[in-house]
């Protein structure tokens, strides 16, 4: 056995596009062996990204796997350990982490528990698995596991049992208030019962409604947390481990965020940057009112793509307060984005005529106010 250096790749895959995710997990692989790993673990199913939902059923994705797995193959000199869709000789799908070494696969794992709850219809698109892979590197024993299935109690004590001392954890697991210190909480009671290291490998960024936090951490079998990546940035974290201490080196990080509500903004800035791009838009439109929903919007857009992206309309009408009007402009040129005031009055006097008869006998209330909005 002799010292080693561990890299975890937190980074942003993009749904789909498995040549671009293949071409960045080698280029990641390649720096972290010129920093000195000889091992680099990335998150669940980073080959295609996640989730790839219905992507996952074209008859087209067993030859594109293929291809990005030859993209990997060229990487030499370190190990590695991603996340693939594996399909099998009689057309199962799995939700699989390879682990390879100078192009050669040496073991392919299958997730064991999906997940089939809220967000998540894993049950859908593949099959369970139900042997686990432990490998030796340096003297030391690693076990893979993917997501889900660090959740299950029987799945540590197993790997316990097979004398593992390290779990290589690939994650894409999102975001929700309070999860990540609930996912640090977990991981140092397990570490803590079974005497074992956690690698845990989360993804970072935006897909669709969906939020990853990313978070990243290397748990000490003592529970303590030895180093941790930032809260939404792409971070190749890099950790030592100690032959003669036999333990992970201590590494110094910063708490994410000060308050719960910088953490969700700053995740939200993340998330709303990431769909933008990734859709291919080169600009945004919105409605400011002067009120505090919209400016809060127009933060968050200003925030994730910079004012010469953004532009925002003012559409007065009636029932709009002049100090509505002005409110608006004040935030448009404080953040410095294109503003123009469009009135619709002529649009809304042509729904009052179509919608008269229907509102023949009422008063004037607040439906009228609601269609300025609609």
């Amino acid at each position: 056995m002799k010292s080693f250096k561990i890299a975890l790749a937190q980074c942003s895959p993009h749904v789909g596009n498995i040549a671009h995710n293949a071409e960045h997990l080698r280029h990641l692989a390649e720096q972290a062996r010129a920093q000195g790993a000889t091992l680099i673990v990335f998150p669940e199913l980073s080959l295609i990204g996640y989730p790839a939902e219905d992507l996952m059923l074209r008859p087209s994705l067993q030859a594109r796997m293929q291809h990005g797995l030859e993209i990997l193959r060229a990487v030499t000199d370190i190990v590695m350990v991603f996340g693939f869709v594996h399909i099998n000789e009689v057309g199962e799908r799995f939700n699989s982490a390879a682990l390879m070494k100078d192009g050669v696969i040496l073991g392919i794992y299958h997730k064991q528990n999906l997940p089939n709850y809220s967000v998540f219809d894993e049950k859908r698109y593949f099959n369970v698995g139900h042997q686990h892979v432990v490998f030796d590197h340096h003297g030391h024993r690693f076990g893979i596991v993917i997501c889900e299935d660090i959740w299950i109690e029987k799945t540590s004590e197993q790997l316990a049992q097979l004398g593992v001392q390290t779990i290589l954890v690939l994650n894409a697991s999102p975001y929700e208030v309070g999860k990540p210190q609930t996912r640090c909480d977990l991981l140092s009671r397990m570490a803590k019962k079974h005497r074992m290291n956690i690698a845990y490998v989360n993804q970072v960024g935006g897909q669709d409604d969906l939020i990853f936090d990313g978070m990243t951490l290397l748990m000490a079998q003592d529970g303590q947390v030895m180093a941790q990546a930032s809260l939404c940035d792409p971070q190749l974290l890099l950790i030592d481990f100690d032959h003669q201490q036999q333990r992970y080196q201590p590494q110094t990080f910063s708490p994410a965020s000060v308050s719960v509500f910088a953490e969700i903004y700053q995740l939200l800035v993340m998330a709303l940057r990431d769909y933008v791009n990734r859709s291919g838009f080169k600009h945004v439109l919105l409605g400011l009112s002067g009120g505090i929903d919209s400016a809060l919007t127009l933060a968050l857009a200003v925030d994730a793509l910079g004012a010469s992206r953004v532009q925002a309309v003012m559409m007065p009408y009636t029932y709009t307060a002049q100090i509505s009007i002005e409110d608006a402009a004040t935030q448009a040129q404080r953040l410095g984005i294109t503003f123009a005031v469009t009135p619709i009055e002529p649009i809304m006097q042509s729904y009052a005529q179509v919608l008269t008869p229907y509102f023949e006998g009422h008063l004037t209330d607040s439906t009228e106010e609601n269609l300025q909005a609609r």
